[in-house]
């Protein structure tokens, strides 16, 4: 018999479907094959977290396991009191004293249950795979194709649309266990956790970063080359920019998908003063400068 799904997840009883999601992202992420190549044990509890998963996050299963009407695998569990005995299945309570079924009950309870559960089934849908693939930023704001390598071994060739959000999960129809009886396959749910960029800050459709600015460039101003998620682009930078001055890319950010317009990219400008020659020492030194409190308003002294 499968583990108990809370134990596995580390999940409370009560545990909300936000909780448990949280926790089930947190083992897939760890235990994930594609993270773990080769290793059998991190593959084994990747299922088992899959599987808890698949258990908990469906309401209708969650409270038939809950009640015990399923085990964690999702199989029906024998009716209350039910057992197998040296005589063969019964109920329990029939021994010496105890309450219990007459030979011709017993005959006409299980003739009842036999004569229902006679019946061909119909088809039946498979059950929903669940997975997690990770994605770097720029794959997620710009659309790509990964492999996903099943705990099987087999693979999926996942399509992430541009714009795609950390925690989305993407469905993939027909792509889940097989179908019983002539019924349809479930499907296969994706996951999408993306990975963070080394420069790149997301906030909805908009993509913020710093860029960084030499001191002729902060003073003088001029064209500077920036990077975005469609490729490197001109900026004008004007002159007197001081750090912290943000600049707005027009539809630079993430591309428009489904209602969603275009986002910007929002340049933060930061002065980089680099090395320092000489030359620049003695003009400092030297230099007469307007007179002003470049901390002011910070409550402290000049």
């Amino acid at each position: 018999m499968a583990d108990d799904p809370y134990k596995i997840l580390g999940v409370a009883k009560d545990a909300t479907p936000v909780q448990i999601r949280a926790a089930y992202r947190k083992l897939a992420k760890k235990h994930h094959p594609d993270m773990n190549p080769g290793n059998k044990a991190a593959e084994e509890l990747f299922k088992a977290a899959s599987s808890a998963n698949e258990l908990l996050s469906d309401p209708e299963k969650r409270a038939r396991y809950d009640r015990g009407e399923i085990d964690a695998s999702g199989a029906e569990r024998a009716p209350q009191g039910f057992r197998q005995g040296p005589g063969g299945a019964g109920f329990g309570g029939g021994g010496p004293g105890g309450a219990g079924f007459s030979g011709g009950n017993f005959e006409d309870i299980f003739a009842s249950m036999f004569e229902q559960r006679g019946r061909p089934a119909g088809p039946a849908r498979g059950q929903d795979a669940r997975y997690a693939l990770t994605a770097d930023f720029l794959e997620a704001v710009n659309g790509t194709t990964k492999r996903l390598t099943l705990p099987d071994g087999q693979t999926l060739d996942v399509k992430i649309p541009h714009g795609t959000s950390d925690g989305d999960v993407l469905r993939l129809r027909g792509r889940g266990q097989p179908g019983r009886n002539g019924g349809p396959s479930g499907d296969a749910l994706i996951e999408i956790s993306v990975a963070p960029h080394k420069f790149f800050r997301r906030e909805g459709q908009d993509i913020r970063m710093d860029l960084p600015i030499s001191l002729p460039e902060s003073v003088l101003g001029g064209k500077v080359t920036v990077p975005t998620p469609a490729g490197a682009v001109a900026l004008t930078i004007k002159p007197h920019s001081d750090s912290g001055t943000e600049m707005r890319l027009r539809s630079r950010g993430v591309p428009a998908h489904g209602k969603l317009h275009a986002g910007d990219l929002f340049v933060k400008l930061r002065v980089v003063v680099g090395p320092v020659n000489e030359k620049l020492e003695e003009f400092l030194k030297t230099w007469e400068q307007p007179e002003f409190d470049p901390r002011a308003g910070m409550g402290v002294d000049a």
